[in-house]
């Protein structure tokens, strides 16, 4: 099984996929959104690698932090949630964020991000609860209530923006210019065209 990789990031795709050269060797991977903004240090990228495996399938997923893989590999234990709606739910949530809003039922929240519909959701609050304050230390309704991102595309699309690197002013104006399509597109939708007028 492979723990743990540091190498230099050769190619990113949209949908998460990374190119990491490991000393000539190059691993291919898929990532939350924002991963390689928080993995890297002056010019290398270190992750923290899932290694999945199928009869028909070996997929290694990379993450910024220890704790986002325990997150996701909490997330694989939930049934009807697979590796990639598990990233795609770290791409849209932080760690923390998916705690609170585990903690405090926030289904809002949680249905937003693509891939999770009101069933999973409330699965997902059933079975996370207690599963996921140890890992982030998030509070229940009954402790001290720790603020949220208030839900919502825009909330998530702009949470997802400044994990991947980008100063709040930047990703505010790119959510603003969006704002008329957010309710009718999906997350990931965009994620990508907010990276399209951010580049400009």
């Amino acid at each position: 099984m492979i723990g743990r990789l540091t190498g230099r990031l050769v190619d990113e795709e949209a949908d998460g996929t990374l190119l990491v050269d490991v000393n000539g060797v190059g691993y291919e991977l898929l990532a939350p959104l924002g991963t390689v903004g928080r993995a890297a240090n002056e010019g290398m990228l270190t992750l923290h690698v899932h290694t999945h495996v199928r009869e028909d399938a070996f997929q290694l997923f990379g993450f910024a932090t220890t704790e986002d893989r325990l997150v996701f590999r909490t997330l694989l234990g939930i049934s009807g949630v697979g590796p990639k709606t598990a990233v795609g739910v770290l791409s849209a949530l932080s760690s923390a964020d998916l705690s609170r809003a585990v903690a405090q039922s926030d289904l809002k929240t949680l249905t937003s991000v693509p891939g999770i519909g009101k069933k999973t959701a409330e699965r997902l609050c059933l079975e996370l609860r207690d599963k996921l304050l140890p890992v982030t230390g998030a509070t229940t309704r009954e402790g001290k209530k720790a603020p949220t991102s208030g839900g919502g595309k825009r909330d998530l699309l702009l949470s997802a923006l400044t994990r991947m690197g980008y100063k709040e002013p930047q990703a505010q104006k790119a959510v603003q210019s969006l704002s008329d399509r957010l309710e009718a597109e999906e997350l990931g939708v965009l994620i990508r065209e907010s990276l399209a007028i951010l580049s400009q």
